[in-house]
């Protein structure tokens, strides 16, 4: 299996890249866009293997297998747990591009989450990328083109990713996963093309069940205090699968540690591990908050595809629903609203999603006046 086979639905993007490996159109900088779910990170670094690979990214060889291990010495991957990327992160990196490759052919930076950048770390991967090294090549990840300064992506190559279809993602799901083809077509209509979203639903049945619970939150908004409930509710999922993801995570570090400063083999703590132990635990604060939120953005837009899909029962769309499997309750939401009604729903949730993402809103108070502004009727 070559390292492209990953890229689900991206068959001009990895024609593009192809072509660059093989030597036509190949520059330092190169910007990977497109929506959450559409491979941007995996994409960047599929190519980034290619470009290390002898064969132009066979998959078998020591490169390729290095390289989507994450351990390949000339291949450097910033990503972040935290709401943004420091300068001080960006610095180090900038000075890791300037070391010539081990292996003689590239030294390639990629940027997941390159819309994190502060404007300081902006300013310095700019001069980065301005003043190239060779043999390096900057590869950015960000969901659009305006997540990054202008000056920044005028100087990259620009790709553009799309979300894959249903259908590809049930197959890709069946054929590297051996997801049986009910299970796989759930999960790819539920992830709505999101392919990382996709394998977590077909793999784990508490995930599923996470889901299945927000999706039935708009047949619940019957009162004030069902509102409130449902608010609740959705803070509690959502903390449920943050920690799920996080705690484990937390724990390991919190061993690493020890570990490094003797705390096991000594039996106590030298005077650097409070300071250092502080560092991690804010870090794993910043993290789990961020976690959070990503948590509560997906239970959010899993509530837009229930309205999105009342509003295609309503309008005789002949197109797939989403949630198929609550359809009785997403037919009897069209019976009791309006398209019209349901456009205004969706336009809350998007609100919410704002005050909570850019204005820093406390997730349960944006719930609560989001759970109200749902069950209340058209304006």
């Amino acid at each position: 299996m070559t390292v492209w086979e990953s890229l689900v639905g991206q068959r001009r993007v990895v024609e593009t890249l192809r072509q660059a490996v093989a030597g036509h159109g190949m520059t330092h900088a190169w910007l990977f866009t497109g929506p959450p779910g559409s491979g941007r990170s995996n994409a960047a670094v599929a190519f980034a293997a290619a470009l290390q690979c002898p064969d132009q990214g066979c998959g078998s060889c020591h490169e390729c297998h290095t390289a989507l291990a994450g351990s390949h010495a000339d291949i450097s991957v910033m990503r972040t747990e935290k709401l943004s990327i420091g300068v001080d992160e960006v610095r180090d990196l900038v000075r890791r591009s300037a070391l010539s490759p081990v292996g003689g052919r590239w030294q390639i930076m990629i940027v997941e989450d390159a819309d994190r950048l502060t404007e300081q770390a902006n300013n310095a991967l700019l001069k980065a990328i301005e003043e190239p090294s060779p043999h390096t090549a900057w590869i950015l990840c960000a969901p659009t083109v305006e997540d990054l300064l202008p000056t920044i992506r005028s100087r990259c190559r620009l790709v553009t990713l799309t979300t894959p279809t249903i259908e590809e993602v049930a197959g890709f799901l069946q054929a590297r996963d051996g997801v049986d083809e009910a299970l796989a077509d759930y999960a790819a209509r539920a992830s709505q093309g999101h392919i990382g979203r996709a394998r977590a639903l077909a793999r784990d049945e508490a995930t599923r069940n996470r889901r299945r619970d927000v999706v039935a939150i708009p047949a619940k908004l019957g009162s004030l205090g069902a509102c409130l409930r449902a608010a609740a509710e959705l803070v509690e999922v959502a903390k449920q699968e943050a920690d799920a993801i996080t705690s484990e995570l937390d724990a390991k570090e919190k061993a690493d540690l020890d570990t490094a400063y003797g705390v096991v083999e000594r039996g106590r703590r030298p005077r650097e591990y409070g300071p250092a132990l502080k560092r991690l635990e804010d870090g794993q604060k910043t993290r789990a908050k961020r976690r959070h939120l990503d948590v509560v953005d997906r239970g959010l837009m899993d509530l837009v595809s229930v309205y999105r899909d009342a509003i295609a029962v309503a309008t005789g769309a002949r197109a797939t629903l989403v949630n198929e499997e609550i359809r009785g309750d997403v037919e009897r939401l069209a019976g009791t609203s309006t398209p019209e009604l349901n456009l205004q729903r969706i336009s809350a949730i998007f609100q919410a999603r704002e005050q909570m993402l850019e204005f820093n809103v406390q997730p349960a108070l944006a719930l609560e006046s989001l759970m109200v502004a749902l069950k209340g009727e058209a304006s």
